[in-house]
């Protein structure tokens, strides 16, 4: 069943690359207290995700913010030293959180989960976007077809 507005997220634990190495950071000391937008791609370095995704969320960063907005984070199926080689690569590094849910506990707690075996992907993450105040949803945008559609920076923006 697919997380709905309105509800809470569980506190799942991410990994994040920093200056130290990889980090455990859980959903309580990201979104607690908090107004977060997170967008979940199915993989760093994808054409689509690296191409259209982040590249909107990185354009609009301070747009973004000046909303109200504390934290913008992407998260994906990958470990840790994807996201954090992808966070360096992109220029996001320091603007966006890059997190790692490299056994897709999120993606499946949330019912964003996306079997990509056929594509030799594996278990993956839906694209998706979401605000989230305090660890509650207020907005969901989940894409139903491939591309960039309804999950972008400008939906977020519209919506904040």
């Amino acid at each position: 069943m697919t997380i709905s507005v309105g509800e809470k997220l569980p506190d799942v634990t991410f990994k994040t690359m920093t200056a130290d190495g990889a980090k455990d950071i859980t959903g309580k000391e990201i979104f607690a207290g908090k107004k977060v937008v997170l967008f979940g791609v199915p993989g760093a370095f994808t054409p689509t995700c690296s191409n259209n995704h982040l590249p909107g969320y990185l354009e609009n960063h301070d747009a973004i913010l000046v909303r109200g907005v504390d934290t913008i984070a992407v998260v994906s199926v990958n470990d840790v030293h994807v996201m954090g080689a992808w966070a360096r690569f992109s220029g996001g590094e320091g603007k966006i959180l890059y997190l790692a849910d490299g056994s897709g506990d999120f993606a499946k707690a949330v019912g964003l989960d996306n079997d990509l075996s056929a594509a030799g992907m594996g278990l993956r993450s839906k694209r998706f976007s979401m605000i989230v105040d305090d660890g509650k949803v207020v907005a969901l945008n989940v894409e139903t077809k491939p591309g960039v559609n309804e999950s972008g920076a400008a939906k977020i923006l519209d919506q904040l």
